[in-house]
Order: C-alpha cells, then structure tokens, then sequence
C-alpha cells in the first residue's frame, strides 16, 4: 500500500474542519515532517491566521510514533483536545488505515483526589485529617464550592479541574487535590484503583498523541523521574512561554506560614525533642522573615544562613523519624505521613538549596502586604537544563507566533540553550528556523502609530498628557478599545479617569473573571475593556469590537525585578549587552504578543497606538518594531484619528 502524500493528508483535514488550506500552513507542515524524518530540531515562526495546530498534527498523526503536544494555555489545550484532534483523526483515518488515539495530562493536582474526598484534608491544629465539608459553613463561598465539587465529583468522567464550570477557589481545589509529593501512590491508597490522575497516566501510555501544558514538561524534564510516557517527537506551541514556565517550575520559596503548617503536620508523628528543634528552628526563621526587606540577595546574610540551617537540620531529623515511627492511634495515618513529609521535605529542600549558594541561582526576598514575606530562589538560566533535557534524544519542534524578535530567531534560540542557527558542535543541536508569515494583510489592515510627541513616561505619577491622548484616540474609535498596560496600577488609574471623562464604558481586568469580561467587551462595539499582563496575550475577538490596541508604555520588566536584573548583569559580565538580550527582548516578546490581538481575521481593519516616544526615538526602538506585525507606520496624530473615524464609521455602517 502507498503511503498517503502530506498534502492530500493535510488536505482531507483542513477540509474537515472547515477551514481553508493556506500557504504557510504546507511549509509549516512540510518542515514538521522533514524534522521527524530527520530527528533535528525547528523553531518555526506561524503568524496568527496561519492553522498551525494542524501543520504540526497532520504530520505527527502521519508519523506514526508517539508525539507529545506541550501548549501554554488551558484555552488552546482544550480546542486541541475537543476539536483539532477529535476531525483530523476522523479526516484521517480512510487514508491512514489506523485511527490515532489522543489523550490528555497534566500535574497530578488538576485532578481530583478520592481519598481526599472522602476520607478528609489534613487539619494542621489538629491530630490527623479533618471533613472539609463539615468545617467549611454551607452558606460560605467555600463551603458551596465544597459542595459542588461533592457533586460532580459523582459525575466526572475524567476528575479534572478544567472540566468543571463554572470553577472553583484554589483554596476549594486544594481541600480536594494532593501533590505529587503528598499522593499515597496507587497500591497503597484505597481508592488507586479508580483514581483520576492514575486513569489519565494510563490512558497517555496508550495514546499516539498526548497533550501537556509547559509545566508538566517541565517537571518531567527537571525532576528526573519521567511523568509523561517515552516519545520520539515533541511538539511544543505557544513555545514563547517556555523559558519562563521552567523558570517557574524550577523556582523555590519559603514562606513562614508555610513552615509553620510543616511543623504542626509533623508533630504528632515525631518525638518531643525532634518535633521542638523544628518549632525552634520555625521561630528563628520567622524572626528573620519579619526584618526581610524586598530586593535581592547578593550574599546570604548571616541570620538568614544560621536561620535556613538550624531548619535544614531539624527538617532533615524529622524526615528521618516520620520514616522511623507507627502509630496506629492517627486516624488514616499512611496519609497523614505522607502529607506531613510533603510538606517537610519541601521546606528542607529549599533550604538546602539555598544553602549550597549556587552561583546560577539568585535569591531575593519579596514583601505583600497580606501575606508578608517570601524568600524566593531561582535559576539564573534555564538554558543549559533546556539544552541538556528537551533536545537529547527526540525531534522538537517549537511553534508560535512570536518567536523572530528584532528580525531572527537567535535571541529565543539561546534563552533555549541553542546555538546561533547553523552553528553545530558536540554541545550544540541542530536547529532550523522558519517563518511562515501570515494570511493576513497587514501594512493594509493595520496602523501602528507612535505617539512620539508625548512626555518619556517616569517610573512614578500619572502621565496627563497621556490621559488626554488615550481619551482622543478611544473617542476616534467610538470605543472598541483593548488598553493594556504594563502595571496594574496603570490600567486602574486609567479607567478611574477615562471613565470619568468618557461615555464609553470601561471594563476593567479583576472586577470580573476574565472570560466574561472578554464576552462583554467582544459583544459591544462601543465598549473598552483595559488591563495588564494576561490581557496582552489571552485575548482574541476578531471583528469590529476591537479595532483600537493601545500600550500605555514599552512593557520592560521593573528594574528591581531581582531575576531579571541578575540575568542582564549576568549577561554584562560575559561581555554581552545586558539590556538587549534581557529587557529589550522580554519588552519585544510582550508587545509582538499584544500587538498580535489587533488582526485576528482577513476582514479586521485598526490601529496598534504606543503611547511611549521611545519606540520611535530610542535606539532600541527599531529592534522593537522589527518584532511586530509590518503595520503601515505613522507618528502623525492627525493622520491615525482620521484613519480610527473611517474605520469606525465603516463598522456602523455595516450595521456594527
């Protein structure tokens, strides 16, 4: 039997879906196939528009062996699982002769724990675990979550969190979800055999295709036990993300609250005389957090390093005695051990860690004003452990639409532990990047503009001429206005103004959950919706309610963030420009993101406003615009508030 040909494959599946097949969606493809084949590496630029989920599905289902899919967000997970995957296998399957299995997984504390459930959550004032629905108040909010997770829980097929809508708390979810570290294992737990997390590992090992998110790659690279099952392709979209979603994974914190629950856990299980050097070694910690100033830590100070050891010491006789002692008198006592050594040995492993002092770890406090301090250690780079863990023994290919920043794909490539494109060593995989552009038109359907005339935005105080240009450009616009801004504070004090000044009415990110704040901002033309970091790349309502884009400044990281501040001396220090290969390429990352909700579909017609002079006037303000779509570029304010009118009065006049 022939083998079926790539295009017809890719063919009966864009037909399947209703789409149209595009140029960049078969180069897209043809270099997902030929990497496989080949078992090298892409990076592979597809702009929005382009059907890039099936570029890489079409020739991963026509390969035959087991491809794990990595993506970034919940939202394009689910459209993989529930849609993409469920017709191409369909499309497919006439020609391929075999129907693929797909299947889903995550971190074992998406799912729902039965034990948990049924037999109750560890309480840290008392001896043992504690019915979580009898404590919590029915009226309460987290007693009705309670409540309802009871319910469903007798319903769920697959016992994972993203299933249940609407959602509940984190603190409702983790009244019914264990940790890796705290799970008894299936062979000791009473209800292993029918528990979520074990099915869906199960149903992944039998599975042609297996969708993750980033994290969970990133354990399973990290951790050194495999999580996800052998394979021989790994495709991982949404790709800009990646570095910062190991980051996060391989980031440590301790927090005194957070010690203490580990000391009330394990008490009951240990002798007097260990269960006290752990208290004492609580409260000398929590002395020293109460001093922590916010900022980095050059050098670890001398009480916080007597402070982390007499806790490293006595974490480490606990860990020792909870594995030595039985006591039959602890209600469901395999489980409360095994929440009591989670919750130790993960404060004797931060600990330790920081004590060795690695010079690719940076340490630094933080300071809220609920929760009080956190110390906080991360790596300085997550480059070597990406070189040495993602590329080794299978083909990746990383996709997005943002992965040329400044015109190439160099600066992604070394934040992933590659070498500049063509450049092969015994250390260096190989690599190609490609850009497949995009469907749409953009010097025709979009305008950047550049309000070159305003003030250089200052770290403090409210810019008013800025109010006043964001004001005109909304009233140009007649509303249909995403506002993202790099601060919180930013967006609040922004829709305070304007909402004062304007008739348009001005959503505003956390006064309501962000799916129905997208709804509402999607169904009315007229209306604004403003915000910060999740806004600039979680958005997407194509059509006339969004023809106005506007960035209140460059989004550089603050200059006391204490990681990315240690990673541009880092880079100074090596002989390097600490500015580009850092904030600049964190700033270009953003704002090609942010700039990208502009044009979701062939018809969208509007303007990307920067509301920052330096993007026309610094030096590093054409590195910037070289990572944006090819909008025709103006910094005439006269020119963009006819242009935003006439595309304006061009959707109302059909009726928009």
């Amino acid at each position: 039997m022939t083998k079926p040909s790539l295009p017809d494959l890719l063919h009966a599946a864009v037909s399947a879906v209703g789409g149209t097949e595009r140029p960049g969606q078969v180069a897209m493809a043809e270099a997902v196939a030929e990497a496989i084949d080949d078992s090298t590496h892409r990076l592979i630029q597809a702009g929005t528009g382009t059907g890039k989920s099936l570029g890489y599905l079409v020739p991963a289902l026509a390969h035959g062996e087991r491809v794990v899919v990595a993506t970034a967000t919940l939202a394009l997970q689910r459209q993989l699982v529930e849609r993409d995957l469920p017709r191409t296998v369909d499309a497919l399957h006439p020609q391929l002769r075999r129907r693929p299995q797909f299947a889903m997984l995550k971190g074992r504390s998406n799912y729902l724990c039965l034990h948990r459930l049924h037999e109750g959550a560890p309480q840290d004032e008392e001896e043992g675990l504690f019915d979580q629905f009898e404590a919590a108040a029915p009226t309460s909010k987290l007693g009705q979550d309670l409540l309802r997770l009871r319910d469903w829980a007798d319903e769920t097929e697959t016992g994972d969190r993203d299933d249940l809508t609407p959602g509940v708390s984190d603190k409702a979810w983790a009244q019914i979800s264990v940790s890796s570290r705290e799970c008894l294992g299936a062979t000791k737990c009473a209800y292993g055999a029918e528990c979520f997390a074990e099915a869906a590992r199960e149903r992944a090992k039998l599975a042609d295709v297996v969708v993750t998110n980033h994290a969970l790659l990133a354990i399973d690279a990290i951790e050194g036990a495999p999580v996800l099952p052998q394979h021989e392709v790994l495709i991982v979209d949404e790709a800009h993300e990646l570095v910062s979603r190991v980051t996060g994974v391989a980031t440590g914190e301790l927090t005194p609250g957070q010690v203490n629950r580990a000391v009330k856990r394990a008490a009951k299980l240990v002798d007097e005389k260990a269960a006290d050097s752990l208290q004492t070694a609580s409260e000398s910690f929590e002395r020293v957090m109460e001093l922590a100033l916010p900022g980095r830590l050059e050098q670890l100070p001398e009480d916080l390093g007597y402070a982390l050891a007499a806790l490293r010491d006595a974490a480490r006789n606990v860990i020792s005695a909870i594995g030595a002692t039985r006591d039959k008198s602890v209600h469901d006592e395999d489980a409360v051990r095994k929440q009591a050594l989670a919750a130790v040995e993960s404060v004797h492993a931060v600990a330790e860690r920081i004590l060795l002092g690695s010079e690719y770890d940076v340490l630094w406090y933080e300071r809220h004003d609920r929760f009080g301090a956190t110390l906080r250690v991360a790596p300085l780079s997550v480059s070597g452990l990406l070189r040495e863990k993602l590329f080794a023994d299978r083909s990746v290919v990383l996709t997005s639409a943002t992965l040329k920043l400044g015109g190439d794909f160099n600066g992604v490539a070394a934040s992933l532990g590659l070498s500049p494109e063509g450049i092969e060593g015994e250390d260096a995989p190989a690599w190609k990047g490609l850009d497949v552009g995009s469907p749409f038109d953009y010097p025709k359907q979009g305008i950047l503009y550049v309000a070159k005339h305003l003030a250089t935005p200052g770290r403090e105080g409210t810019r008013g001429d800025m109010m006043d240009e964001l004001a005109e450009l909304i009233e140009a616009a007649g509303g249909r206005t995403l506002g993202l801004f790099s601060s919180m504070r930013g967006a609040k004090a922004a829709a305070e103004e304007l909402r004062g000044r304007l008739d348009n009415p001005i959503l505003l990110q956390g006064e309501e959950t962000l799916g129905e704040l997208i709804k509402a901002f999607a169904a009315d033309p007229k209306t604004c919706l403003f915000g910060t970091l999740s806004l600039w790349q979680g958005v997407d309502v194509p059509g006339p309610s969004c023809q106005l884009v506007i960035m209140d400044r460059i989004p550089f990281p603050r200059p006391d963030d204490p990681l990315m501040s240690a990673r541009q001396k880092s880079v100074e220090e090596h002989g390097g420009n600490g500015f580009m290969a850092v904030a600049a390429t964190h700033a270009a990352l953003l704002m090609a993101q942010g700039a990208g909700r502009l044009v979701r579909a062939s018809g969208d017609r509007g303007v990307v406003a920067v509301l920052d002079p330096r993007l026309a006037t610094a030096r590093y303000g054409s590195f910037l615009r070289a990572t944006l779509p090819d909008f025709w570029y103006t910094t005439d304010r006269n020119q963009v508030r006819r242009s935003l009118a006439a595309i304006d009065a061009a959707a109302q006049a059909d009726g928009k």
